[in-house]
């Protein structure tokens, strides 16, 4: 500043410093009602666009207002330089959060429309953010007058010691990421481990998965478990599915006629119960001679595995009242007495079997 001070300068850059925060407050009430206005639709680029203009508004004004005052201030050049360089880096960094959440919230949104609205798969979203934050550090730095050559060499000799001592994170996060290119799993999906976990997919992040059992309990699991188990996806390749109800009659039932209630039992089911799906065709099996009764298997058809429930309940309550209208018999597990061959071959303690 000159050795004189001039005060009617210094009262300028007040009224300038003063007027950007006027600016930047009113600014920040007219986008915060457009935010809320966004958010009442259906849409959600709007909602992104607005919040990109909420969260630069206010700052980028107050920049702009501190830079108009330190030159209406005449400072020395060396002061000016410096003041400048500190507002750029502020700049680089507010636009660079906002940035970062505009990206991740478009691969959000990406991953909503492929993977339905109830997805939720924040490890890209988190990547995206991590990746536009370190190139706003980059450009803010270099602003600052920082080379970033060496810096950059620095942290590639330093990375691969990272990497070395965190293994199991990176295994997890690329493991992750592979998951999700291929398409093995996705948020929304019933999955079932060789281990004996399963549940619904709820969130995939950078390091674990986290999945939704049906009695409403949520497990966490590794993300590199999935690279060295078997795995079953019952939404893969579709979310329809078959059931299948095992069920015996006595020997002295008319096939034809049990096999024509089970059909009809099933259309009832196929095309009045939510959760199955509408005009499927009911199949009947015959399959084995059993000691009790000759036994079948009667295929359904669900929408997805949540719903094979509610559908076997129907179906069983539904069939268990056909069978007795129509005086068809299921027989009750009997026991039979071994043959003297067998009680003679070593096997005398086991003097009955029951059969089932």
């Amino acid at each position: 500043m000159p050795e004189s001070l001039d005060w009617g300068r210094v009262l300028v850059a007040a009224i300038v410093i003063v007027a950007a925060l006027v600016v930047a407050f009113v600014l920040r009430t007219l986008v915060g009602r457009l935010l809320r206005r966004a958010g009442d639709t259906r849409a959600a680029w709007d909602d992104l666009a607005a919040r990109l203009v909420y969260d630069v508004a206010v700052p980028l004004a107050l920049v702009g207002g501190v830079w108009v005052a330190a030159n209406m201030l005449s400072l020395k050049p060396r002061p000016l330089e410096i003041t400048g360089r500190v507002l750029t880096a502020l700049t680089v960094i507010v636009i660079s959060l906002a940035c970062a959440r505009l990206f991740a919230g478009i691969v959000s949104q990406v991953a909503s429309a492929r993977q339905g609205m109830a997805a939720s798969v924040t490890i890209f979203a988190n990547i995206t953010r991590v990746v536009v934050l370190g190139i706003g550090i980059l450009i803010m730095l270099q602003s600052l007058g920082v080379a970033i050559t060496p810096l950059l060499g620095a942290l590639g000799v330093g990375g691969l010691a990272v990497a070395l001592a965190l293994q199991d994170t990176l295994a997890n996060l690329f493991a992750g990421v592979h998951v999700l290119a291929s398409k093995t799993i996705e948020p929304g999906d019933y999955i079932k481990l060789s281990s004996g976990q399963e549940g619904y997919v709820v969130d995939i992040n950078w390091r674990n998965t986290s999945i939704t059992t049906l009695s409403g309990n949520v497990e966490v699991i590794p993300n590199q478990r999935f690279s060295d188990t078997i795995l079953t996806n019952y939404h893969r390749p579709a979310q329809d599915m078959s059931l299948l109800i095992q069920g015996r009659v006595s020997y002295d039932s008319d096939l034809e006629h049990v096999e024509k209630v089970l059909i009809e039992t099933g259309t009832e089911i196929m095309n009045e119960i939510e959760g199955a799906v509408p005009d499927a065709e009911t199949l009947v099996r015959f399959h084995t001679f059993a000691d009790s009764g000759i036994e079948f298997t009667v295929i359904l058809r669900i929408t997805e595995f949540g719903e094979q429930f509610r559908i076997k309940h129907e179906f069983l309550k539904r069939l268990h009242r056909r069978f007795r209208m129509e005086n068809i018999e299921i027989p009750y597990p009997h026991l039979r007495m071994l043959p003297p061959s067998a009680r003679h071959n070593g096997r005398a303690a086991d003097l009955t079997k029951l059969e089932g």
